[in-house]
């Protein structure tokens, strides 16, 4: 991630108006094709994947109002397979924003076409860097405003996350050495 450039945060984001966790939110559905399962009928989790990061990449544009680069995946964890023919539904939401990145929530569920029944199959974080249009620069982003006790919770967590991923990036620098 590009974080000593001149042109990085010229606008302090203090200045910025905030933004609600809602206007983030974004859904994305599509139905699962054979050209996107593997032999036994599940949908590749390489797949999921991809879907995963456009959901995440939606919300991360809507609330910055620039373009944005995947920075890390925290996690990914695949709980319930997704099978042929069913439709598979992404939600994703800006859980904190810091200084040029945001961290996204994205949750992954199957739905049965032919019962209604929906479940929770991933659960992912995805952190982005919002772009300045015309330099490509790390931009500041406009800050989070948290609204509920769900919206909190995502938003104390994030903070967890992020010192355990700078702290990673850290140690694995100085092995790089």
């Amino acid at each position: 991630m590009m974080r000593s450039s001149r042109n990085a945060a010229k606008i302090a984001p203090s200045s910025l108006p905030g933004k609600p966790v809602s206007a983030s939110r974004s859904e994305m559905s599509e139905v699962v094709l054979p050209a996107q399962t593997n032999a036994l009928g599940k949908l590749l989790g390489g797949h999921v994947m991809h879907l995963v990061d456009i959901a995440a990449a939606m919300a991360a544009c809507r609330h910055s109002n620039s373009y944005v680069v995947t920075a890390s995946v925290d996690s990914i964890d695949f709980r319930n397979a997704v099978n042929l023919g069913e439709i598979v539904i992404l939600k994703s939401q800006v859980n904190r924003v810091f200084t040029t990145s945001m961290e996204i929530g994205v949750e992954v569920f199957s739905e049965n076409v032919l019962t209604g029944e929906r479940k929770h199959t991933t659960s992912a974080f995805v952190t982005f860097v919002a772009l300045d249009a015309k330099t490509r620069a790390p931009m500041a982003v406009r800050p989070l405003i948290v609204k509920t006790a769900e919206e909190r919770r995502r938003w104390l967590e994030a903070a967890g996350r992020r010192k355990a991923r700078l702290a990673l990036r850290a140690r694995n620098k100085r092995s790089d050495a």
